[in-house]
């Protein structure tokens, strides 16, 4: 079904040209999402009475079965950029109401808990040990939210399994701390 979307225009004279720019906008959402309800477009002109530097806003709000998605977008002077991030983030909000409907959602992987059981300071890397006994690799790069230099043999950790590398099995996101066991 095509949507014929709704333009506002507030602080600013109607423009045949933006219309026609969020007509072609709310086409090409359409092939991601043949089932839009409606979508109401509001354009507007912020703190008009200023010389430079004159904010667009632009606001979507668009309905498909099951879903209200809205996003809002304000850009500094150039009004086309606006529009399209716009655009852009209600194009991220479909396909994500389109993956919830089919179930598709995203997993993400369950944090592992361990204990690291040695460190080569110097070269800037370590193993932890799981309690099922398998040990993960990682680097400096992979440790978050402290130094690597504060991390000690024995600290509890959560982290993230990675794809198996020259050393084994791999930990990314290390993070020290006291972390509740699943």
């Amino acid at each position: 079904m095509k949507v014929v979307p709704q333009v506002i225009f507030r602080g600013m004279a109607p423009s045949e040209a933006i219309e026609a720019s969020v007509r072609e906008r709310v086409d090409k959402l359409e092939r991601f999402c043949a089932n839009i309800m409606s979508c109401r477009v509001n354009v507007e002109l912020l703190q008009k009475h200023r010389h430079q530097g004159r904010p667009f806003g632009v606001r979507i709000d668009l309905t498909v079965p099951g879903h209200e998605l809205v996003v809002s977008r304000i850009h500094v002077e150039d009004f086309q950029v606006a529009l399209r991030d716009a655009f852009d983030d209600m194009k991220r909000q479909i396909e994500d109401a389109v993956r919830h409907d089919r179930g598709q959602q995203k997993e993400h992987a369950l944090p592992l808990h361990g204990q690291v059981v040695r460190l080569n300071d110097l070269d800037g890397f370590g193993f932890i040990a799981t309690p099922g006994g398998d040990e993960y690799y990682f680097s400096r790069d992979n440790v978050v939210g402290t130094p690597f230099e504060h991390v000690q043999v024995d600290d509890d950790v959560q982290f993230i399994a990675a794809a198996a590398g020259d050393q084994g099995p791999q930990a990314k996101r290390v993070s020290l701390g006291k972390h509740h066991v699943g």
